[in-house]
């Protein structure tokens, strides 16, 4: 059990300057410590609301209230040799899920209408596997051209390990971000993964930047770790200046090795968002995968350091409906951005 820092030992009254004394630094271009980002995920429940209005000061300057939205296409499922712990695509796991191989360009052409539809600025494509085939960056060559013309939107592909000779091809066919996620920090990552390396995600993202595209880099809470490794990776992707974030918290996917885990509660939830948002002031925070299950209730409440959510359903998972994504945003008082 993690101790709660001496720095967390304050008298109620100091709760709101405290967190807003830490805000006006992150504005002030102060890059968060890890002692701070333990403070953050280590404060009691009773300063939830002034953590949250401090993180929202943060939020509110790069991106006032405008909430992005972001559709997800799963673009072939399954069939990966890769073992990841926590996935149910995995060559480890026995989850029930559909297994198929790269869809056709005209189901890729639906995918974006759809997210065009729904309000989405950017239309996330992934694939499963290690790292992808020559033909199929072929086919995003020829298939992200059209996407763009016909539909204005913002094109990010997670297609696994990539070097940088296969980001330029990416980015010449146009597309402007890769999503690639470190997942957790780098002493917890042989934990939930042994077919490649936390190293090999750096060096991907790394040939990310070398080819000029935006990189999306998040990761997952709620997989065994501790407090300290949701901070390393929030400090590590605020570090690299990450352009978008997606913060997932873990699905226990029956039939994956990480079905066990524990729930989280989602006041949890609220701080590591809260932490992400201050680690990294400028970059997009998105609240992906687990939402509505860790949030519950409390999911409004995650817009105020967040600035995106996907509207639609996720990889191998169900999503809210998309009505109730835009009542929220509305009951709010916020607005879409496009």
């Amino acid at each position: 059990m993690n101790q709660r820092p001496e720095c967390l030992n304050v008298s109620p009254a100091s709760y709101t300057q405290r967190w807003h004394d830490l805000a006006e630094r992150v504005l002030d271009d102060h890059r968060l410590t890890a002692e701070e980002g333990l403070a953050v995920l280590q404060s009691g429940d009773e300063e939830l609301l002034d953590l949250l209005a401090a993180a929202y000061r943060v939020r509110r300057r790069w991106f006032g209230d405008r909430v992005n939205l972001n559709f997800l296409l799963n673009a072939k499922s399954g069939l990966c040799s890769e073992d990841c712990g926590y996935c149910s695509q995995s060559r480890v796991s026995k989850a029930e899920i559909a297994r198929y191989g790269l869809v056709s360009p005209e189901q890729m052409i639906d995918g974006a209408r759809m997210a065009a539809e729904r309000q989405s600025k950017t239309y996330c494509t992934v694939i499963s596997g290690r790292a992808p085939s020559d033909k199929e960056i072929d086919t995003f060559g020829r298939i992200v051209p059209q996407i763009k013309e016909q539909f204005g939107l913002k094109i990010c592909l997670s297609v696994g390990l990539l070097s940088l000779e296969q980001t330029r091809r990416l980015k010449d066919c146009g597309v402007d971000r890769i999503n690639h996620n470190l997942n957790t920090s780098e002493r917890f990552y042989p934990k939930i993964c042994t077919t490649h390396s936390y190293q090999d995600r750096l060096e991907t993202l790394k040939a990310v930047r070398g080819s000029g595209m935006e990189i999306c880099s998040g990761g997952i809470v709620g997989m065994g770790e501790e407090d300290e490794d949701v901070v390393e990776l929030a400090l590590t992707l605020g570090e690299l200046e990450v352009e978008a974030t997606p913060v997932n918290f873990l699905l226990p996917i029956a039939g994956t090795p990480l079905e066990g885990c524990r729930r989280l509660n989602p006041r949890y939830c609220l701080k590591v968002l809260a932490l992400f948002r201050l680690a990294n002031p400028r970059g997009e925070l998105r609240i992906a995968a687990g939402r509505e299950v860790h949030l519950g209730p409390l999911q409004p409440l995650g817009l105020f350091p967040a600035n995106g959510i996907f509207v639609g359903d996720y990889l191998t998972a169900e999503g809210q409906p998309p009505e109730e994504d835009y009542r929220m945003i509305e009951a709010l008082g916020f607005s879409v951005g496009r």
